[in-house]
């Protein structure tokens, strides 16, 4: 053997890919983006979103229909403004995009389920875009009265799938607080009837045909309205609080939460002469 050959020794093996700085910190950086939108979102972020933005907070009142929700939201804003914040509320069918138009549809019992879905989606994230976000970075507290979780749970006790309304909201803001007024469908029905002297054809979930009477197709319709929030209760970690408690006890219990998430020192609360008859 010539000994140009002997010197020569085997060369190592070149793995076909080595981890450098290109592909390993594109790689962290990735993985510290996608914890942080898991912290803001529920699932992708919303584009051009800055977490460091945010200076405000996001609290959420959730419950079915006769909960006591708006009841809620009047005497917190209230209150809130009284101690100096800014605040700003929101819910369904508020959007200047297709607010009016989900209400015509509504009015007239002609829309199916799938396009009255993806209709209230859009008019969530419209809000989301020109109400939400711009208050929130403002510093402001947006009061919910409602948020996605509604929404959900009304798309799936019509059939649509859990996994696809899910996704219709994965880029929906995670509240900061998301309370649940939890009352039975008996009591939604009272105080729903008493208010209005009537019942919709939507809260009563007439658009099923669960049955021809109409008390009991809002019983019907509200209790499975009702499993749902229960599943998503234990999962998104609701503050469950009795919404057949007085009105003046669950807003205390409301301010104490909400005082600990915003820093306020004192609850104390009297509702003005204009909100004075809400108070019960």
């Amino acid at each position: 053997m010539p000994d140009q050959d002997k010197d020569k020794t085997p060369a190592a093996a070149i793995p076909a890919e080595l981890p450098t700085a290109s592909t390993t910190v594109p790689a962290k950086a990735a993985a510290a983006v996608e914890e942080a939108s898991a912290h803001y979102f529920f699932g992708e972020p919303l584009v051009g979103f800055d977490p460091s933005e945010i200076t405000g907070s996001l609290v959420v009142i959730e419950g079915m229909d006769g909960s006591g929700r708006s009841t809620q939201i009047a005497l917190l804003q209230e209150w809130l403004e009284s101690e100096g914040f800014a605040v700003q509320t929101s819910g369904l069918r508020r959007s200047n995009l297709v607010g009016r138009d989900i209400d015509e549809l509504l009015a007239k019992n002609a829309v199916t389920r799938l396009t009255l879905a993806l209709m209230y989606a859009t008019d969530f994230f419209d809000q989301v875009e020109h109400r939400i976000l711009p208050a929130l970075r403002s510093g402001t507290v947006v009061l919910a009265d409602r948020f996605i979780f509604t929404l959900i749970a009304r798309g799936v006790v019509r059939g649509i799938n859990r996994d696809y309304m899910s996704g219709l909201y994965a880029m929906a803001l995670r509240p900061h607080l998301t309370f649940w007024l939890n009352v039975r469908p008996e009591t939604a029905f009272g105080r729903e009837f008493k208010k209005a002297q009537a019942i919709s054809y939507w809260e009563a979930g007439r658009d099923m045909s669960l049955s021809h009477d109409l008390y009991w197709s809002f019983i019907r319709y509200q209790t499975m309205i009702k499993r749902e929030f229960e599943v998503m209760a234990k999962r998104h970690s609701f503050i469950e609080l009795d919404g057949e408690a007085s009105v003046s006890t669950v807003n205390k219990q409301l301010r104490q939460r909400i005082s600990e998430q915003l820093g306020i020192r004192s609850t104390k609360y009297t509702p003005s002469a204009a909100l004075a008859h809400l108070w019960r």
